[in-house]
């Protein structure tokens, strides 16, 4: 029964509670993103290619001629698939910009809130003794 006390007191931790929330809004946010590079982007980029997913480009290590990956894999053939390296790094890069954008904006809302002036603080607990002190000596 320890251990099952233990383990709920684990799991329930600030830190642990706040890392699952950013693995799962993680994954949403990955998803966003790769359907940003994938369904907006690369389409753009293939377009100034000459129509040509990206993901199709490759280069013939044993100099046989193919026209596509699936082609050049099912011969058996040796190729260099630098589309999908090409791929890869074009996902880092809009991930890299777009939480970049995010994390300045975070910023920006940051130093706003510190801009705030302090509330006005009350008299401490010594000044109002001395204020009531003063006023029960009037009388």
């Amino acid at each position: 029964m320890a251990f099952i006390a233990d383990f709920k007191k684990f799991l329930l931790k600030g830190d642990i509670v706040a890392l699952a929330t950013a693995v799962i809004i993680g994954g949403a946010f990955n998803k966003i993103v790769g359907s940003l590079v994938a369904d907006i982007i690369m389409p753009v980029i293939g377009l100034l290619l000459g129509g040509q997913n990206v993901n199709n480009l490759f280069f013939s290590l044993d100099g046989a001629k193919y026209a596509t990956v699936e082609a050049a894999k099912e011969a058996g053939g040796a190729i260099l698939t630098y589309g999908n390296f090409l791929q890869a790094v074009i996902d880092f890069i809009i991930i890299g910009f777009v939480i970049y954008w995010l994390l300045k904006g975070y910023e920006k809302t940051k130093k706003k809130e510190e801009a705030k002036p302090a509330a006005p603080k009350g008299p401490t607990q010594e000044e109002l003794l001395i204020e009531i002190r003063d006023e029960l000596r009037k009388k």
